[in-house]
């Protein structure tokens, strides 16, 4: 267990519910988090990005990089057309190679989830919606949990909500927890079961890698399934030093309480190379047990263009021209 884990309050117990009793106890604990070594970080991230893959490794890799996509449409021209030409994409990303897997997840906005859900049948794709006022997050609760009630009554496998980085840079630590809880409880079925929650910070606006850490453990508390950088709406999204920072973090939640959270860099993810970084540090930082789609996932839809073209690239040993692939 690391020292982190080991200090964390009820960490001897398996739970962290105490922290939260008030705002003044998890203020104290968050504040209390071991402070990020700026220097160690971005170095540690920039060296396992010199990691290489290699042959038929490289292309298990690459299978394993396109089921861990969220292919994603969240633009005000959605149409229903644009949801099933997506969805068909996830079903079959290249239609001239049946091997090639399907994609993790399509990710649209609430009004579509029952368009993606048609389309996707039983294929075993997730539907997944973005909620609670994205990307902004500056919504009043009542709007948060409609839109998250919306969703789910569509069919939302699951919901990626956005916190509010106002209230979380202004310290109200307590707000952003209550409200994560809240729409964790709307995810909630009338069969009992639920849709899996990922908690989204826009770290490109969070400042600083404690506020990370900070919001990591946060969200963990407070019952997120998964923890996302960025809504990929912003100029700074998923970068390796956030995403380790945030791989640690999960690490070390999973030490102090049994309970294992999964990660979701997203935004600026375009290539091949940039995706078998990622999974290289993820291999390093976690092991195995976080090697999967249920654990992992790229909030990138351009690159799973590219990592097709650098399948058939292994395949046939040549590269396709620019129309092997469809514009998303």
């Amino acid at each position: 267990m690391s020292t982190l884990a080991a200090n964390a309050p009820g960490a001897a117990g398996g739970g962290l519910a105490d922290v939260a009793a008030s705002e003044a106890t998890l203020r104290r604990f968050l504040h209390g988090l071991p402070g990020v070594d700026q220097v160690g970080l971005e170095s540690r991230a920039a060296t396992l990005g010199t990691r290489s893959i290699k042959t038929t490794a490289k292309a298990l890799a690459i299978d394993l990089a396109i089921s861990m996509i969220d292919l994603t449409t969240l633009e005000g021209a959605d149409t229903v057309g644009k949801v099933r030409s997506l969805c068909a994409k996830g079903l079959s990303p290249d239609p001239s190679d049946r091997s090639a897997p399907r994609v993790a997840a399509i990710c649209v906005y609430p009004d579509m989830v029952a368009t993606a859900k048609a389309a996707l049948g039983d294929s075993g794709i997730q539907v997944a919606s973005v909620a609670t006022a994205f990307p902004s997050g500056r919504a009043g609760l009542p709007v948060k949990l409609a839109d998250t009630a919306e969703a789910v009554a569509a069919g939302a496998d699951e919901i990626d909500m956005v916190i509010d980085r106002g209230a979380f840079l202004s310290g109200r630590y307590l707000e952003v927890f209550e409200t994560i809880r809240a729409v964790k409880a709307a995810c909630a079925r009338p069969d009992g079961s639920a849709a899996h929650l990922k908690v989204i910070f826009e770290t490109g606006e969070l400042q600083t890698y404690d506020n990370v850490r900070r919001a990591s453990w946060l969200a963990m508390i407070a019952g997120a399934d998964f923890i996302k950088t960025s809504t990929g709406k912003v100029a700074v999204n998923a970068t390796p030093p956030v995403t380790l920072l945030m791989l640690e973090a999960v690490r070390d939640f999973r030490a102090a309480t049994g309970v294992q959270i999964g990660v979701k860099p997203a935004g600026g993810i375009r290539t091949t190379k940039d995706a078998m970084k990622y999974l290289v540090m993820v291999n390093e930082t976690l092991g195995d047990d976080w090697l999967s789609p249920h654990w992992f996932r790229f909030g990138a839809s351009s690159l799973l263009n590219d990592l097709l073209m650098q399948r058939q690239k292994l395949s046939t040993g040549r590269y396709s021209g620019p129309d092997y692939v469809t514009v998303d």
